[in-house]
């Protein structure tokens, strides 16, 4: 479902990022093919520096479908940019793409915290994140982060992932599976 990011497939992410309900919502915007090459090379390369982690999403078949990154890494915490095609929206593609995410940011690399910044005006986004079970509204929690990212004008609401809601959610699904096989055999 992820994958390190990969020139090779910046044709097909491309296409798929210019779709008019998905580009205003692209943190990395990228006007023709040409900058995008250029963009996903500078990923690649603030990647190998530390600076940001950047997955591919794919679908089941290995197909580029969208990405996840997390950008602004300071102090163990991040904040979480995701999108995906226009083809693949409320297909079942986002919530396990940031489960797996969150899994390798968590377990793998340490990290502390993930935010999501969603305009107050992006539904979508909005949506997806209250049906996320490990994150939680921190507009109030977090108010330093929350000013920080409305300095000017009150136009985002905070969400955070913590790695205690989330490890604690692992576990929970995982004595779920084990109890639901007790019960089958």
């Amino acid at each position: 479902m992820l994958k390190k990011r990969d020139v090779h497939e910046s044709h097909v992410l491309f296409d798929l990022m210019t779709h008019p309900e998905v580009f205003p919502f692209v943190r990395q915007k990228a006007h023709s093919y040409e900058e995008f090459v250029f963009v996903t090379k500078q990923t690649i390369e603030a990647e190998e520096r530390g600076e940001l982690i950047s997955r591919t999403i794919t679908d089941e078949w290995g197909n580029p479908i969208g990405t996840i990154n997390l950008y602004d890494i300071q102090d163990g915490c991040g904040f979480l940019g995701t999108w995906l095609g226009k083809p693949f929206h409320g297909k079942g593609y986002n919530a396990p793409a940031k489960e797996a995410f969150f899994h390798e940011l968590f377990f793998e690399l340490n990290m502390e915290a993930v935010f999501m910044r969603i305009r107050k005006t992006n539904t979508r986004s909005r949506k997806a994140a209250e049906k996320l079970p490990y994150a939680i509204l921190a507009n109030e929690t977090r108010s330093a982060v929350y000013s920080r990212i409305n300095e000017n004008e009150e136009v985002f609401d905070l969400f955070e992932v913590s790695r205690d809601l989330f490890t604690f959610y692992t576990l929970r699904q995982q004595n779920e599976a084990t109890e639901e096989q007790a019960l089958e055999a």
